[in-house]
């Protein structure tokens, strides 16, 4: 029996995703383990493995497709001792199933008038063709095309209603939207109601506020679009409010130069690990979330889930927005383990190669924006998380102690906290506690 190969969940809120490529080809032999595809999502780059060994009989959804459904028929594998072309041939009735569903031409019945095509069946497409679904008419026919298809239609603007398929049963495929492109004469009208823009403006009446021409018109990749909708969310959903105070840092700068001093060395001269002041930032704040645990907890419409570990996502900038890989169970590691761990997770952040488990969840995070020079910022949440805390530049200030001024070392920090699970005195009896911590660092190490 063959094996099917379906679209792979790879978060619990996954929907859909995008085959980005295929790694095996059709006839190639495969063996369980195998990495056959890449699958991504709107912030990571996934593979997906074999779990059964045979012959690639069919690729069903073809490389470039985009939003494919989860548990979409993807690809079938032939077993030991079946014909591949057989099970390609089987294979493809289920996945062509909305092609050959397509009116056929109609026929004269010898009065010289035209019978009416039967109607297309009205039952549900099965998984398997969920990623195949034709595009509606503007006139409320259906249009037969293949995923790719749709997909190079989409980024070129182009209405597949008015492309005339070559394909089988008149299916646009490939070639057509290529044609389509050179004659430029299938270019989708502006959709009545678009949707609005975060100004609150359609698309096009904020285009027409420029001079044609002025600008590059770059379109949302998912990362931006789920970064978008995420933010809107917080601010729509989460009650903000804002705590600030300042930190002396003296203290700690001078114990990472002792740490980073004492770092062993391994034969090639470099040190086992670097301790960074967000390592500290970090690591204070989840032993604070310890000391204060009520702070340490997540809103539900049905109950407070209150962590047992402090879990800490850090923003990680990469090109074309952000991401927020979490370190786990950050109060019972090291500076040097936190430091480690972070410089993996940033690497392979930017290369899209983060597992979902590695930046989905946490009880709390942090945005460091000192590195720019940044004074002071307020943080939007990401849920679940009822906090965040903004750090800003350390910097040298004046200030008045005992009488005297003197010069200290002073970074500013601001907790965005969500007030249906955090209180204005809990959540500063929070930040009280990591400033206990971060001004007097030796604490950490204990």
């Amino acid at each position: 029996m063959p094996t099917k190969i379906l679209m792979p969940a790879l978060s619990p809120t996954m929907e859909k995703g995008n085959l980005a490529k295929w790694l095996k080809q059709e006839g190639d032999t495969i063996k369980a383990g195998d990495v056959i595809a890449e699958i991504e999502t709107d912030k990571a780059t996934m593979e997906v493995e074999a779990v059964d060994e045979g012959t690639l009989a069919k690729i069903v959804v073809p490389a470039g497709s985009e939003d494919v459904a989860v548990n979409a028929l993807i690809g079938l594998i032939a077993a030991e001792g079946e014909d591949p072309k057989e099970v390609a041939a089987s294979g493809a009735g289920a996945a062509d199933a909305p092609a050959k569903a397509a009116p056929a031409p109609a026929k004269e019945d010898g009065k010289g008038e035209e019978k009416a095509p039967p109607p297309p069946s009205s039952s549900p497409a099965s998984p398997a063709s969920a990623s195949a679904a034709p595009a509606p008419k503007s006139d409320g026919k259906r249009v037969f095309s293949s995923p790719l298809a749709r997909r190079l239609a989409k980024e070129a603007n182009i209405d597949l209603s008015r492309v005339q398929g070559t394909g089988p049963h008149g299916r646009v495929v490939e070639r057509d939207i290529e044609k389509a492109k050179k004659s430029g004469g299938a270019t989708a009208a502006p959709a009545a109601g678009a949707a609005p823009m975060a100004t609150g403006m359609a698309d096009e009446t904020v285009k027409k506020l420029f001079e044609p021409g002025s600008y590059e018109e770059i379109p949302h990749d998912g990362m931006r679009k789920t970064i978008a909708r995420r933010l809107v969310e917080a601010k729509q959903t989460i009650p903000h409010f804002y705590l600030s105070l300042d930190c002396d840092i003296g203290p700690l700068l001078a114990a990472r130069a002792q740490i980073n001093a004492a770092a062993p060395k391994d034969k090639d001269g470099k040190p086992a690990y670097k301790v960074s002041v967000n390592d500290f930032i970090i690591k204070a704040l989840a032993m604070a979330l310890q000391k204060v645990p009520d702070a340490n907890v997540s809103w539900t419409e049905a109950a407070m889930l209150k962590h047992k570990h402090s879990d800490i996502g850090v923003a990680v900038s990469i090109p074309g927005g952000l991401i927020t890989p979490i370190v786990r169970k950050a109060e019972t590691k090291g500076l040097a383990a936190i430091s480690n761990e972070m410089k993996d997770y940033a690497s392979r952040a930017r290369a899209r190669k983060l597992k979902p488990e590695e930046y989905q969840g946490g009880s709390s995070a942090v945005s460091n924006l000192g590195m720019f020079g940044i004074k002071n910022f307020s943080a939007v949440i990401n849920p679940p998380h009822a906090t965040i805390l903004a750090v800003g530049a350390g910097e040298e200030r004046v200030v008045v102690r005992n009488g005297k001024m003197e010069v200290a070392n002073l970074m500013s920090v601001t907790l965005s906290t969500d007030h249906r699970a955090v209180d204005g005195a809990l959540g500063a009896e929070l930040l009280a506690a990591f400033q206990q911590m971060i001004e007097n660092p030796v604490s950490m190490l204990v």
